[in-house]
């Protein structure tokens, strides 16, 4: 179970509070990530991605919906549910198939499908602190460790 605290002050640093996290996840780990445009959401999950061992260019899935990235170990399934508002929508982009590949999933605008997200989701909440750079990271729930 996480519960955790989090503030950052760069881009690397957020990057970097992902790598953590992505350290510590295993296979079929839903992450989702919460926080308005430019909270730094995509750089968290470029994070996530070091995290889990795979070398390759993270960027935003806005218009793909889902990227895929496949490590040596581990495959991670990037979603942004921006443009997505209804359960049709979500059938359409494949979701509940991914919830059952065994990869990490993380998800981006997770409050447009929290009805579809997984009891033991692990959630990552990131706002803007006090300074046009600071942001707070909280990460909660998951399974039991």
């Amino acid at each position: 179970m996480y519960s955790m605290l989090i503030k950052t002050y760069s881009p690397e640093e957020t990057e970097k509070a992902g790598e953590s996290l992505g350290s510590t996840l295993k296979a079929g780990d839903v992450v989702a990530l919460y926080g308005g445009l430019g909270m730094g959401k995509t750089c968290f999950v470029r994070g996530l991605a070091k995290g889990l061992g795979i070398e390759a260019e993270v960027s935003s899935p806005t218009f793909a919906l889902v990227n895929e990235y496949e490590g040596k170990v581990m495959t991670l399934y990037h979603f942004d549910m921006y443009r997505v508002g209804s359960f049709d929508d979500l059938y359409s982009t494949g979701f509940f198939d991914y919830l059952d590949s065994g990869a990490v999933m993380a998800i981006e605008w997770s409050e447009n499908v929290e009805e579809a997200l997984p009891d033991e989701v692990i959630i990552v909440k990131i706002s803007r602190g006090q300074s046009e750079n600071e942001r707070v990271i909280e990460i909660s729930g998951g399974a039991v460790k």
